[in-house]
């Protein structure tokens, strides 16, 4: 039996999913996008027809809205009316200025108008779309904007990778570990294109913060689409995995909220999830929710390790017929909701044995008594998998020649079989009557308890439609809890840090802006280096104001700026960043302007596209803004160019945002400007070997060396170019600037002093791991696990003491074991810090290591075949070469305990360490 694959507009609905044992990868939904004007700017309303839900987003800008259809895969898009006539006057949507940026995105793609009441007109046309009652109802979970930061501009996104760019390193790609994709990267990536307010950021950098510092496992953090879990249910189609996945779903949250260590998370994790989701639950409600809902399915789904539905099994039957027979609704519910259906076909298959052992096995035994071995007929009980029967089946088999002998009676019986429209199959499939019986008694049992198999699992989908908002709260929930977990267990690995995020409303009356408007970044790194591999050069920036930079080509300042950039988004939202410490004002916006290419599509020229980026930015900014520019005005003539630069710089210090405007144009500095705060700063350059080079480490002052004719030959411009140009350069100027030509400005730098930065040390403390219920009776497994640990603890313990004695260690450590068992991880606080692990295998065998990163070890034995659910213990120790140690007397004193090891041998690599405790003083406590 298949499933029917039933599509209709952008979104594939899969009917028959509760009868198939296999899981169905649905796509996330795409809404209905509607655009439309209003007095605070543009509005975007989407709707998702799957969820029955809409959102609007209100006052955003052009850059924001187009940056929103680049990266919202919608499936109709409609245009309001409004459009039609914009603002800077023009009579046709798609001039110069405002709205040409938007007519740029949508021209050529498929689009209506529309008119009217922008929300009821939209629902209108969805519930049009996809055949939906009018009276229908979708719920708004639109989240208030007030005290949000604007959502990310285009040229924003795109020149830090939060959105794919080609050749620009990608912000999304390394916040998160290479191996994770789907929901997770959705919502960090939805997380950067639409900043938190600052509640939301600090929830979420508190809840990385413990999670950074919690010692007891963590669960799996099971991952569902809310949307096809709402489809699912909704049109009662989800299947006993579904419903294992979703109690796993509901069992974790219960499982965090018991936790001492994970509840605090679980509690700061609701505010996030309710600004994704639109739904407000209280922990309380939410936890009691969970609890009844995996009861409920606990109830009626059968769960992994029961044993009360094994296949039927006879002699003289293949197997594989039973097989596929029973396999597509045994082991899906209890057995004691369908007793009466599943003993019948117990039943019917005892009797199906007795018919095929009555009237076909004599045939088999007396052609096997006369076969000849030169070619003689030949017969066997087959299962004919297309027929769904099981027959005889005899190669040159002739029932007329067969008489005289044992069996003739049951050959007298033979009949050829039939399909299902009773046309016969082929010449040597043969059957009687009494099997065809059974085998019809048999099928027809089949289908009676696949068909209440089937109406459990669908009325359970009807039960669980009440508890839809549960589900989709603790979906979502968990889906931002991995990628937190996994952004911080990446960003330790990468040594980042945790800003000090401040709040400008919350400064004093007495407090001046500048005093508030304030960032402080100490050893920034890029963040697409790794750090943690030392290859990065490191900056300090101070903000208190506009800087104006300039520098040599190759000097850094687009690097500088895509750094500050990430970094100050990073904790916006929450995040680590890429840095030693860091204090960053809770922007209500960050843009970045880089290089405008031309665009030939609209007309307009690569300054034409820069004027449009720069009037979006103008407008967008305040003083609680960061604002950053590189190189602008420079695609045209130098003079006006530069005159314009300058008047920007004014504005935007007049304005007194921070930020960075970088620039080539040396002559504004000969301009009149009126400004208070902006600072001169540049990317510092030194003489070695007669050649000024640059060190990309950002200085006080005015930098007027551009080293174009160095960077021009080392691209390969031929020589004689070069020392033409720089005749005509003296010409001009006289001399060449060099790194003597430095000229401070007239503004102090800021105080240097780093405050605030709160990063907690992580500690090692004893702790219950908490996520089983430990029986009074253990099974093997569990006994070979406590065995394992005293063992580890009594070696490692002395070990410790032994090198505290001898002063090798400054303070006796005490042994702590943790258990990480399937379907949990290790804490992100083991990254970065020594371990020494036993694994145990399925084969009851152990593995010992050492590592710095237990959660990629982890994460790399468990990819192994076999190996998904293997469960390790782990010590904490101080220090690689003590790890290192330790790894090499467990692997030399655990087999003289008795235990079996798959890497004996590494403990007489000399690299491990070496074993000096003696094993007579070694006693393991039962």
């Amino acid at each position: 039996m298949g499933f029917l694959l039933h599509a209709h507009p952008g979104s594939p609905y899969v009917f028959g999913l509760a009868g198939v044992d296999h899981d169905v990868d649905f796509p996330e939904p795409m809404p209905v996008v509607g655009i439309s004007r209003s007095a605070k700017g543009y509005c975007m309303i989407s709707v998702l027809e799957t969820m029955k839900t809409f959102s609007v987003e209100d006052g955003l800008t052009e850059e924001a809205i187009v940056t929103k259809l680049r990266t919202c895969c919608y499936h109709y898009l409609f245009l309001h009316m409004s459009l039609r006539h914009n603002s800077s006057g023009t009579s046709r949507w798609g001039e110069f200025g405002e709205g040409g940026l938007l007519w740029g995105e949508c021209n050529g793609k498929r689009f209506e108008w529309f008119d009217g009441t922008p929300v009821n007109e939209l629902l209108y046309k969805v519930r049009e779309l996809y055949g939906i009652d009018q009276e229908a109802t979708f719920r708004n979970v639109t989240v208030s904007s007030e005290k949000r930061p604007r959502p990310l501009y285009l040229g924003t996104a795109t020149q830090i990778g939060a959105i794919p760019t080609e050749g620009i390193p990608s912000l999304l790609k390394v916040l998160l570990p290479s191996n994770c994709f789907g929901l997770p990267v959705l919502y960090i990536r939805d997380l950067l294109l639409n900043p938190p307010p600052y509640v939301i950021a600090s929830a979420i950098q508190s809840t990385c913060k413990l999670m950074s510092n919690i010692t007891c496992p963590v669960p799996e953090f099971t991952c569902i689409s809310a949307a096809k879990l709402v489809k699912l249910l909704e049109s009662k189609e989800a299947n006993h995995i579904e419903f294992r996945r979703i109690k796993n779903v509901v069992d974790e949250i219960s499982h965090m909220y018991g936790s001492s260590e994970l509840s605090a998370i679980l509690q700061m994790l609701l505010d996030p999830t309710w600004v994704a989701t639109g739904l407000k639950i209280e922990c309380k409600t939410l936890v009691k929710e969970c609890e009844l809902i995996s009861h409920r399915i606990g109830e009626i789904v059968s769960l992994d390790g029961e044993k009360d539905h094994e296949i039927s099994s006879f002699p003289n039957i293949p197997e594989d017929f039973f097989e596929d027979m029973e396999s597509s609704w045994k082991g899906r519910v209890k057995r004691v909701h369908a007793e009466k259906a599943f003993a019948e076909v117990e039943r019917a298959a005892e009797a199906l044995s007795k018919a095929v052992t009555e009237d076909l096995l004599p045939i088999i035994l007396r052609v096997k008594a006369v076969m000849s071995p030169l070619g003689g007929p030949k017969g066997e009980i087959s299962y004919a998998r297309e027929h769904e029967a099981v027959w005889f089946k005899g190669k040159r088999f002739a029932p007329s020649v067969w008489s005289g002998s044992h069996g003739e009676e049951q050959i007298k019986l033979l009949k050829p079989a039939t399909d299902s429209k009773g046309r016969k199959v082929g010449e040597e499939w043969f059957t009687t009557s009494k099997v065809e019986d059974a085998l019809n008694r048999y099928h027809e049992a089949c289908a009676k308890a696949k068909a209440e198999v089937l109406e459990l699992l669908r009325g359970l989908s009807a039960e669980l439609q009440t508890e839809i908002n549960v589900l989709v709260f603790s979906s979502m929930l968990l889906v931002i809890a991995r990628a937190l977990f996994l952004h911080v267990s990446e960003g330790r690995r990468r040594k980042w840090v945790f800003p000090t995020l401040v709040e400008f409303s919350k400064s004093s009356e007495n407090e001046s802006l500048e005093e508030i408007n304030k960032m402080e970044i100490i050893g920034l790194s890029p963040y697409w280096f790794d750090a943690a591999q030392g290859n990065a050069i490191q900056n300090t920036v101070i903000m208190q104001s506009l800087f104006l930079l300039t520098g040599p080509n190759g000097g850094g300042k687009s690097s500088l700026l895509r750094s500050i950039c990430a970094a100050a988004l990073l904790g916006i939202c929450g995040l680590m960043v890429p840095a030693e410490s860091a204090i960053i004002p809770h922007f209500d916006s960050v843009m970045l302007h880089m290089k405008s290419y031309d665009s030939p599509a609209d007309g307009k020229s690569s300054f034409q596209i820069e004027m449009s980026e720069i009037r979006s930015i103008i407008t967008g900014a305040s003083p609680r803004s960061l604002v950053l520019m590189d190189e602008i005005c420079r695609g045209t003539e130098m003079a006006k160019g530069t005159c314009i630069a300058g008047s920007i710089v004014e504005i935007l210090d007049h304005i007194g945002c921070l930020g960075i405007i970088s620039t080539h144009l040396h002559g504004i500095f000969d301009l009149p400007l009126t400004r208070k705060n902006a600072v001169y700063k540049a990317m510092g350059t030194e003489s070695a070997d007669g050649h000024t080079k640059p060190t990309w480490k950002l200085i006080d002052g005015i930098c007027r060396e551009s080293l174009a004719f160095e960077t021009a030959l080392k691209e390969g411009i031929p020589e004689a170019i070069i020392r033409r140009a720089e005749e005509l350069y003296h010409s001009i100027n006289g001399r060449a600037c060099s790194e003597n030509d430095m000229k401070n400005g007239n503004l102090s730098p800021p105080d240097s002093g780093v405050n605030g930065f709160d990063e907690a040390s992580d500690s090692l403390r004893r702790t219950s791991n908490g996520f089983t219920h430990v029986s009074d009776t253990l099974n093997p497994i569990e006994i070979l696990q406590k065995e394992v640990e005293n063992a580890v603890i009594i070696v490692c313990q002395r070990k410790l003491i032994d090198l505290y004695k001898k002063r090798s260690l400054s303070e006796l450590a005490e042994v702590t074991c943790v258990m990480v068992r399937a379907r949990e991880q290790p804490p992100p606080s083991t990254i970065g810090a020594s371990s020494v692990y036993v694994l145990f295998r399925p084969d009851k065998k152990l593995y010992v290591g050492q590592t710095d990163d237990l959660v990629g070890r982890v994460r790399a034995h468990r990819s192994k075949e076999g190996m998904e659910n293997a469960t390790c213990l782990y010590v904490v120790v101080p220090g690689k070469s003590v790890a290192s140690e330790l790894e090499t007397l467990l692997i030399n004193q655990l087999p003289r305990q008795g235990f079996r090891l798959t890497n004996k041998a590494d403990g007489k690599h000399r690299n491990f360490g070496t074993s000096n405790l003696s094993l007579e003083s070694l006693t393991v406590h039962q």
